[in-house]
């Protein structure tokens, strides 16, 4: 006989839904990482080759005598090394859920964040200092501009790039201006030009630093987000 009762089927606690929900959430987190990452470590691929391109042509020579090791193939090298050394551990870390990795990622950018503001802080504090040591730094290469072939593919390159000569004017050079001077009476010194580059361009590198900053950020949150993502999943699922 027809009692007049319905069975309505029991909706499921949310601990039914948690483990894929949690699940999916885990997959969107560690593609979007990975892929991040594997984008940067192209480019650290492409910074390192590029530097190492430059070491051996040897190109653009070596501007501060008493910083040999301070070229741009070098600096290019060291960039290109560390990006791909993170980007890996990123791609690594996340595609493998791996914690371990995860948490060297996160702690490397944090150095390398570090490093960034208190370099900026440096440079901000002792600016005066800095722009002596670099005017000494000119005045002390440019005297061995015949005698070295790095220093003289250095300046050469420099003033025609800037379109500037010696380090205050066409006067620092004693036996006469090198070819790679630009003719003209009202020629700027090198060490001018270069700051009045750095101070018209001063908002647009303020602009790059800043979203390098931010895109750190974004990957430490990610990398931290990824790691407790994985610990609740793990709770969920009983593991």
């Amino acid at each position: 006989m027809f009692s007049g009762r319905v069975d309505v089927p029991e909706e499921p606690t949310n601990g039914a839904y948690y483990p894929s929900m949690g699940m999916s959430s885990l997959k969107l987190l560690k593609y979007v990482l990975f892929f991040f990452n594997f984008l940067f470590w192209v480019c650290g691929c492409c910074i390192l080759g590029f530097g190492i391109h430059l070491l051996v042509q040897n190109t653009y020579g070596i501007l501060f005598r008493n910083l040999p090791f301070l070229t741009l193939g070098n600096v290019l090298v060291i960039v290109g090394s560390i990006i791909m050394v993170v980007a890996f551990l990123g791609c690594m870390g996340s595609i493998k859920e791996n914690k371990c990795l995860l948490m060297s990622f996160f702690v490397l950018l944090l150095l390398i964040l570090l490093a960034e503001v208190t370099l900026a802080i440096l440079l901000f504090v002792y600016e005066k200092k800095i722009n002596t040591l670099v005017a000494e730094g000119l005045n002390d290469s440019i005297q061995h501009y015949h005698s070295d072939n790095s220093t003289r593919m250095a300046w050469d390159f420099i003033q025609s790039q800037l379109q500037c000569c010696g380090v205050n004017g066409s006067s620092d050079w004693i036996s006469g201006p090198p070819s790679s001077c630009p003719s003209g009476a009202d020629v700027q010194g090198c060490y001018k030009k270069g700051q009045a580059w750095f101070h018209s361009n001063f908002l647009y590198i303020g602009i790059v630093t800043i979203c390098v900053c931010v895109i750190q950020v974004l990957g430490m949150s990610f990398a931290l987000t990824l790691n407790c993502q994985i610990d609740k999943t793990s709770q969920a699922l009983g593991l």
